[in-house]
């Protein structure tokens, strides 16, 4: 029960907030404006916490971690802080007296473009549990102005358009002047000796560009009734006037003009072109750079001695993006600091760690070395430095392995090779799933193995359970607690008292009717918010209609052909062609749902997207079929609408070719909402398969890495054969050639791409690199087995309940807890109530009222 008086107060804070800013009362108020003054309103209460966290941490003298990652995917923030401070009931008193709608509310706030996929929402699922579990840490990455790009499907195609999610207020970051930092672009190297006789070097004639500071907090559950908040900190090169070049702009250079102030507009500009490599690259430094910057100025206004920044600052390098930290820090030291070069890099190697998130040999960055060396020279010659050293540790460890060297060097081929550059400057590299790890010490970087057996180490992703159970699915939430309490919201490892309850009929009964609501929603939000739009973009229909007790198949995710959204395709192929030979042959109905959004620069699996749109447009639309099988492309997949699919789907699509997932999270969320999933032996399937027990992980099927290995060892394996053999999957792929789906030229053509990837090659890869021949009958047997036990609700439901139970220690928080205890040396630093009642007094006698 909310006190009448908080309730009172948080409305007239509201008011007070649409009066100054938009001269109007709340009766007056648009849904926007009335979203800005309660935001307004409930983020000024957090302040307090905000301010006290970072007091007690520097008070304390603690060691800092400082996560700098090009990508994060928050999602909405309103809705989360709500739930993640435990203010749901006071809010829903707040919006019933003021008569507005909760969803109304919500709506207004657009997601924040700042990821594209799995690794950007991993950084903010680690952000959120680092504060949950009140460590002493602060984020950095890049406040995109577009976004990576919103997508629209125009008769089947991927747009790419604006992402203008900065288009109107934000009310939750605050602009920060005095942190700007300025960073250095091209210019002359002049060489200089510094005290330690070191060679280091000054710039002339360089281009600088400055970059500015927005702070959003992030928000962690309470703990002993106190919620600690962290900072992430987002620069940004638009609201720079210096960044803009008006002489060249004058001279007509408009491209040049404006470069610097574009660097921060798109996430991944598309790199087919120099100017998008370029760009890349300076968007990688200015966040290295302006970051590293911060995190000295922060630590010097408190030490004066250089040394102890190997004890106190801790830098979490998220994929090969901030690799660059390992030269800008030594330079930064070296330079600024007047610290030795060989001192430096072990500060370097003390502070910095590596999460390598890709087993993709070309998603492993590399950069040109002449475009290196002239855009960041003076960090190419430390580059150059640490490789002459590098490789002569390894000759001396390795003699006679020239080979070896050749393959360790931070540079090969003329280009600069960033994930070897971090392996070299960190002290720990970590994969994130034990698969991955395997194949990061046995094949991938198994040289570096060989000399750093101590650097490997492992530690599995997770996600934050608050965000995609308790916040995401409240029906489901209020069930499990009803059942078991409420203490996995802070120890997911609770949920497994779960397991004891899986055979009880009237839990079963009871979630098979949550799940039956969250389906509905996702049926009804799917009709309303994914159009159907022709060749121009203009919207010409909605989804069709789809029966609420049909599967609920589930494939959500960014698009690559090793994630074999293809298979998927084909599958479904299969399936409609079943129906039309036999009506009667699926014993279930099944309403199939795919989303992600494709690089722009990646054909083929735009191609891809364009096939499933095909098939879709035909199925959903043909009279024999009606609602026994449906098709739905997710048009602009993101946070919001996943917190829609994930709680009412059935079963999850986990089909990656066995050997190259990293991990994935889009499981685990599925797998909490109690989904089962579909799954290769690949990433962290394999361990959560082994947590919640083969006998309740029926649906596995498909070669795995081992058997691949074989084949492609023995140089065995011909897609054609799997083709000619089975009739199947002969009229599947068939219908990439026989106009089965397309209907026009664009289509024919893409289509036919697609099958000459599959049977002959093209673009210098083999025939069907990843599989998808192969595994397919395996996939569809298995799909049978699905279908089985869909039939049985009880079944069904008591399997669903025990996945929900095996997936306590998949949840982010174990995730940090491991890196603070392998990796970061970090413990927790609860906010100082002292601390917390000092900031309360001043926030009151500043004429404000808590309701917290």
């Amino acid at each position: 029960m909310v006190s009448p008086e908080k309730v009172d107060t948080l409305i007239r804070k509201i008011q007070h907030f649409l009066i100054i800013n938009f001269s109007k009362g709340i009766e007056h108020a648009t849904n926007e404006e009335y979203y800005l003054a309660f935001s307004y309103a409930l983020r000024e209460e957090i302040i307090v916490n905000w301010v006290s966290t970072y007091d007690t941490i520097e008070k304390q003298k603690e060691r800092v971690l400082y996560y700098l990652s090009l990508e994060y995917l928050p999602g909405k923030e309103l809705p989360a802080n709500i739930t993640n401070i435990g203010v749901n009931e006071l809010v829903s008193d707040v919006l019933q007296k003021t008569n507005r709608n909760y969803i109304d509310l919500v709506s207004c706030e657009p997601d924040p473009g700042l990821g594209n996929g799995g690794l950007g929402r991993l950084a903010s699922c680690f952000m959120e549990s680092l504060a949950a579990q009140q460590f002493p840490a602060m984020g950095y990455g890049l406040r995109y102005q577009y976004g990576i790009f919103a997508q629209e499907i125009w008769d089947g195609i991927q747009v790419e358009r604006p992402d203008t999610w900065l288009l109107n207020e934000n009310p939750w970051e605050f602009r920060r002047d005095s942190h700007a930092a300025l960073v250095h672009f091209g210019g002359t190297p002049i060489s200089v000796k510094n005290s330690h006789g070191d060679e280091v070097f000054h710039l002339e004639n360089f281009e600088e560009v400055r970059a500015l500071s927005f702070d959003d907090p992030i928000i962690g559950c309470p703990k002993n009734d106190i919620f600690s908040v962290l900072t992430l900190r987002l620069w940004s090169t638009k609201e720079s006037p210096r960044n803009f070049e008006l002489q060249r702009y004058n001279a007509g250079k408009l491209d040049q003009a404006g470069e610097n102030t574009s660097l921060t507009d798109v996430l991944y500009p598309n790199d087919h072109h120099e100017t998008g490599k370029r760009i890349r690259l300076k968007q990688e430094f200015l966040l290295v750079s302006a970051s590293l910057q911060d995190i000295l100025t922060r630590h010097f206004h408190f030490y004066d001695d250089a040394e102890l920044v190997a004890d106190k600052v801790r830098i979490q390098i998220n994929d090969t993006h901030p690799a660059l930290v390992v030269a800008e820090l030594i330079r930064l030291l070296t330079l600024k600091h007047n610290v030795g070069f060989d001192k430096a890099l072990e500060i370097t190697k003390t502070c910095c760690s590596y999460t390598n998130h890709t087993i993709l040999k070309e998603a492993l960055e590399e950069w040109n070395e002449h475009r290196m060396e002239y855009l960041l020279p003076r960090q190419y010659k430390i580059i150059q430095q640490l490789n002459q050293r590098f490789c002569d540790q390894v000759r001396a460890k390795f003699p006679n392995d020239e080979e070896k060297v050749c393959r360790m060097s931070l540079f090969g081929d003329g280009q600069v090779r960033m994930a070897n550059l971090a392996i070299f400057g960190s002290h720990k590299v970590n994969g994130v799933a034990e698969l991955h790890t395997q194949i990061l010490k046995e094949t991938l970087f198994k040289d570096f193995n060989d000399l750093y057996p101590e650097k490997f180490v492992n530690v599995t992703n997770g996600v934050t359970h608050r965000r995609w159970l308790l916040h995401a699915n409240p029906e489901l939430s209020a069930l499990i607690i009803e059942k078991i309490g409420d203490e996995w919201i802070t120890d997911f490892r609770k949920i497994e008292n779960l397991k004891q309850h899986a055979t009880d009929p009237e839990l079963q009964k009871k979630f098979l009717e949550v799940k039956r609501k969250r389906k509905e929603i996702l049926l009804n939000y799917l009709s309303k918010e994914n159009p159907i739009r022709d060749y121009k973009g203009k919207i010409i229909d909605t989804v069709c209609k789809c029966d609420v007790d049909s599967l609920i198949d589930v494939q959500i995710k960014r698009f690559h052909e090793y994630k074999r959204q293809l298979m998927n395709a084909l599958h479904t192929v299969m399936l409609y062609f079943d129906l039309k030979n036999n009506p009667e042959s699926r014993k279930i109905k099944r309403t199939v749902i795919i989303g992600g959004k494709s690089a722009p620069g990646y054909l083929v699996a735009k191609q891809i997207i364009q096939y499933i749109n095909a098939i879709a447009r035909k199925i959903n639309t043909d009279p024999d079929i009606q609602d026994k099988l449906k098709v739905i492309f997710i048009e602009n997949y993101n946070v919001s609408s996943a917190e829609v699919i994930i709680p009412g789907a059935n079963l999850s699509q986990q089909i990656s070719r066995a050997g190259k997932e990293a991990s994935g999270t889009g499981n685990m969320k599925l797998s909490i909402n109690g989904a089962l999933t579909l799954a290769t032996e690949d990433g962290a399937n394999i361990e959560m398969r082994q947590a919640i027990g083969d006998n309740w992980w029926p649906f596995r099927f498909g070669a795995t890495k081992e058997e691949i290995e074989k084949i492609l060892q023995a140089n065995a394996y011909k897609a054609l054969d799997y083709y000619i053999q089975n009739e199947k999957i002969k009229r599947a792929v068939d219908t990439l050639i026989d106009n089965t789906f397309a209907i026009n030229d664009a289509e024919k053509e893409a289509f036919q791409n697609l099958h000459q990837s599959l049977l002959e090659g093209h673009y210098n890869q083999p025939a069907d690199q990843y599989f998808v021949l192969k595994d397919l009958i395996s996939y569809y047997d298995t799909n049978l087995k699905v279908e089985e036990l869909y039939l049985q609700e009880n079944k069904w439901a008591e399997f669903a309940l025990h996945n929900i139970a095996g997936m306590g220690r998949f949840s982010s928080d174990e995730s940090i807890y491991n890196y603070a205890e392998k990796i970061w040396d970090i413990k927790p630093c609860p906010i100082d109530r002292e601390t917390l009642e000092k900031f309360k007094k001043r926030f009151l006698e500043a004429g404000s009222k808590s309701v917290i």
